[in-house]
């Protein structure tokens, strides 16, 4: 009796109507056999409705049987050698191991992982060797999002191709002074070999949805030939408790992102322990990617296993299966045959007596999916030719798969660096490496490469010649740069607004417009909200670039009738997120990466509210950081006093910092037109024109107030940080001068308290616009650095200091964030220095009353700038006390940074 006959039998067994079912089981059969199992499903489907539509209640299972979704006499053959491949993939192994082994040997405690590739040696392998295609030739190439964890295995097989030496191996983890490579995918440190940067956990899987998503969107837009590429993304059973790593396969399902493949390795471990130990990861999983519409396949067991489910006549093998729990599999591996003969087969005998023939042995080379080529290949097969849906590859695998009783299978598994010289020589002799005892004496563990003509590695060469070219491999720059547009087409900003009261929000919209009519550029442009466009006065775009939808609009929108209706569209330039900040920084980074992967440069803006920018996914920030990311991102409605009304968890005073912390990130918050002019053009330079990689955080604002002209030669004091934006002339003898500096809307604030000064207390005052404390503070740093390194050479100053030297008075600073923000200037002042902030918790409340809580409006900058002139011996405590009164400032009132 085989397995199917065993399920129409239980099926028969308490029927009603046994014989009227043998006759739906045998129709259903007959068209299987004579027009496929698709027909079957899609005849079942209307059966399904039929009998919904009469009113029954038909429960739904988003999982199925816990065994593999392809069944044995289905599964597409693989066509390698498979010999060759599993001497190579047993070297890689070994070189694998030895890297991480050697480099825990030296001093120093460098860490590294070995559980991790040792489980998913498989899985990369059969891609490699058959499925992914290089860019070289006519296929721009797939993109291969590695676990980061796996990164030894990846540089082992680069050392067989050639692409890494000896010598890097060897100084794995020691990168400092330029002989190692990096712990994990990291393409700013290695930018010729990594395409993307996966280890920080869940970010790999988002950015790989939105990556894939991206290249839709430039296919949908014409500026991308359609292909077959694909992105694939690896990534641990563990992993997927990030929320991020889930948060998004509904996007992937929704728009139909069959150029996506996920690779789940489920080793059912994750650092400390089990993943689910008292559940199934696998079933758990089928059910969430199903859910979302993904194909979903499961590569559970192995080709040894086959067999014995062909035998399972009565059904118990699966039964069994499907009864067990994650943790007690994970106890069959780390135990051995004796174990699971014990503890899994023998609790039905119906199952018992299925190994009864076998061994010990024989039990425990029972195999997992993950490590069968010939189900992995079968598995990679249907995925690439899945159409219409993305698809994910849950194999289970063994954690430290080849360890032994070093690691394989248990709980501490994950956290092996070191291998004792016993347990290296078992792991050499169970992979056959050709490798001697006295080569392994005195604790040495030596690579292994059989030799540029051995047959292991011509084999693999021609695998990649074959597949279009080496992976990882990374462009660095585009083939052709773009002309940024010159300054003088935002001549409209570069002038004064004369009556009209404008934002810089608004400003930044202007110069948008302006970017997305040139001929070069305007194409390039990624305009990307997360559902707050209009907010930001950007819906006009809604119906001048349309929204993109792969699907277009199947409907008349709800305000078709208005002049900037939302109107969706397959060749749409704005990307309208909705509210996930997260997916709007991934799509950003898609684009701003674009350059690499697809040698077409994109230029996007992404738009986002307030603190729901560098706080929300500071992570993915560092994350474009590391992938060599260009594009524009724009903090609106920001700082902690202009966001009016909104609260606590909304009001950004501290984005600057968190951006100063990115080394290729370029910081500025603006506070006229003209600044946002010079910055864009001046990112776009860079960018677009010279290909440097650094992206750009602006801050721009919602208050409306009146724009002046830009002074003459301001631009390169823009860019550097700090120019002069009023010069208060020649001081006269006796007269007292004060320096006021401010950036945003708080400049404004510096400006009023300019005029108090001078009508109240005789005291003028020079006023800087400092668009960016950053850039300030990495100029003074380095140039002092500089004079350090360089006693006996010229010495520098740094920008700060030439621009403030020999002029009088004290200097007062405020901005609408933290204190710490315009201290990062402190050291390179020439004279006594008083920071003004927004430190403490935001609030509701008009932006009055916000300044004076936070004491940075004009009145606490006047009375700063006084109490610093009394500090230096030009004023009195009299005149101090005659600010605090005249300026009704309270002096018991909380400090804002305990209230």
């Amino acid at each position: 009796m085989t397995s199917l006959h065993a399920v129409i039998h239980d099926l028969l067994q308490n029927d009603p109507d046994p014989t009227e079912t043998r006759e739906w089981i045998e129709s259903v059969q007959a068209v299987i056999e004579r027009e496929g199992a698709q027909r079957a499903h899609q005849l079942l489907e209307g059966m399904v409705e039929v009998t919904r539509r009469a009113g029954a209640h038909l429960p739904f299972s988003p999982t199925t049987e816990y065994v593999n979704t392809i069944p044995a006499h289905l599964e597409a053959k693989s066509p390698g050698d498979h010999a060759m491949e599993w001497r190579i993939r047993s070297i890689l192994r070994w070189n694998a191991l030895a890297m991480v082994v050697r480099a825990n040997r030296k001093p120093g405690d460098l860490g590294g992982h070995i559980a991790s590739f040792a489980s998913a040696a498989t899985l990369y392998d059969v891609g490699f060797n058959h499925f992914w295609r290089g860019p070289e030739g006519d296929h721009p190439g797939d993109i291969i999002g590695v676990q980061g964890h796996s990164s030894p295995g990846i540089y082992a097989r680069s050392f067989l191709e050639g692409r890494i030496s000896e010598s890097q191996l060897d100084h794995f983890r020691m990168e400092v002074d330029g002989r190692g490579i990096s712990s994990y995918p990291h393409p700013w440190l290695m930018p010729d070999y990594w395409q993307v940067a996966t280890v920080s956990m869940g970010l790999g899987p988002l950015a790989a949805i939105y990556q894939a998503r991206n290249w839709k969107y430039l296919e949908g837009r014409g500026l991308m030939p359609k292909t077959d590429r694909k992105v694939w993304a690896f990534l641990g059973d563990g992993e997927t408790d990030e929320p991020e790593s889930l948060g998004a396969i509904s996007v992937a399902g929704r728009e139909g992102l069959d150029n996506l493949v996920f690779v789940i390795n489920c080793n059912l471990q994750r650092l400390d322990g089990p993943v689910r130990g008292n559940g199934k990861i696998i079933q758990e999983l089928e059910g969430q990617f199903r859910g979302a519409g993904w194909n979903v396949i499961k590569t559970i067991w192995g080709s040894y296993w086959d067999p014995l489910l062909a035998r399972d006549t009565t059904g118990k093998l699966r039964q069994l299966m499907m009864e067990t729990v994650d943790g007690e599999y994970q106890n069959c591996k780390a135990f051995g045959g004796a174990y699971t003969r014990e503890h899994f087969f023998n609790k039905y005998p119906e199952t018992a007596q299925l190994v009864a023939n076998l061994s010990d042995d024989d039990i425990w080379r029972l195999n997992r999916g993950g490590h069968d080529p010939h189900k992995v290949y079968a598995a990679y097969h249907e995925a690439v030719n899945t159409k219409g849906m993305p698809t994910v590859i849950l194999a289970k695998t063994v954690k430290g798969y080849g360890m032994g009783a070093a690691g394989e299978s248990l709980n501490p598994t994950h956290q092996t660096k070191k291998l004792d010289d016993e347990a290296v020589r078992l792991f050499r002799d169970r992979f056959n490496i050709p490798v001697t005892d006295a080569q392994l004496a005195e604790g040495k563990v030596p690579f292994f490469h059989p030799g540029e003509k051995s047959p292991e590695v011509e084999y693999m060469m021609e695998r990649r010649k074959a597949l279009g070219g080496f992976l990882p491999q990374r462009r660095r720059k585009a083939s052709t740069s773009l002309e940024a547009p010159k300054l003088e087409v935002f001549d409209r900003l570069l002038k004064s607004s004369g009556d009209r009261e404008i934002s810089t929000t608004m400003s930044f919209v202007q110069a948008l417009n302006i970017i997305l009519r040139d001929k070069q550029v305007g194409p390039r442009c990624v305009p990307i909200v997360a559902d707050e466009a209009r907010t930001f006065g950007m819906e006009g775009l809604f119906r001048q670039l349309g929204i993109y939808a792969p699907q277009g609009q199947k409907y008349k929108p709800v305000d078709r009738d208005q002049l900037m209706y939302y109107r969706e569209d397959e060749a749409g330039q704005v990307l309208e997120e909705g509210i996930t900040e997260a997916g709007a920084f991934s799509s950003w980074m898609a684009a701003a990466t674009s350059y690499s992967t697809n040698d077409l440069q994109m230029l996007p803006f992404y738009i986002f509210y307030s603190m729901f920018g560098f706080q929300r996914i500071g992570d993915s920030a560092w994350q474009a950081a590391d992938m060599r990311s260009r594009g524009f991102l724009l903090g609106a409605t920001a700082g902690r006093t202009t966001i009016n009304g909104e609260g606590l968890q909304h009001e950004d005073g501290h984005s600057h910092l968190l951006a100063s912390a990115i080394p290729n990130c370029r910081a500025y918050d603006p506070t006229f037109g003209f600044e946002v002019a010079v910055i864009l053009q001046h990112g776009m330079q860079r960018m677009l024109t010279e290909q440097v990689d650094e992206y750009y955080y602006m801050t721009v604002m919602n208050e409306n107030y009146t724009h002046p002209d830009m002074p003459e030669g301001a631009a390169e004091g823009i860019i550097k940080g700090m120019y002069l934006l009023k010069d208060a002339g020649k001081p006269k003898k006796g007269e007292l001068r004060v320096q006021l500096l401010g950036s945003g809307t708080i400049l404004r604030e510096a400006i009023a308290a300019a005029e108090m000064l001078d009508k109240d207390f005789g005291v003028t005052a020079d006023i800087w616009s400092c668009p960016s404390f950053t850039e300030l503070a990495r100029d003074g740093e380095d140039a002092i650095r500089h004079n350090r390194l360089n006693p006996e050479g010229t010495q520098r100053k740094p920008y700060v200091t030439t621009l403030l030297e020999g002029r009088q008075g004290p200097a007062i600073a405020a901005t609408d964030y933290v204190r710490a923000f315009s201290n990062q200037i402190r050291e390179f002042v020439p004279m006594k220095y008083t920071a003004l902030g927004t430190d403490g918790f935001g609030r509701s409340d008009t932006r009055a009353n916000l300044r004076r809580h936070f004491e940075v409006d004009r009145n606490y900058i006047a009375h700063a700038a006084i109490a610093a002139l009394a500090a230096e011996g030009k004023m009195t405590a009299k005149d101090v006390a005659r600010a605090i009164k005249q300026y009704k400032i309270d002096g018991e009132k909380p400090n804002p940074l305990g209230a």
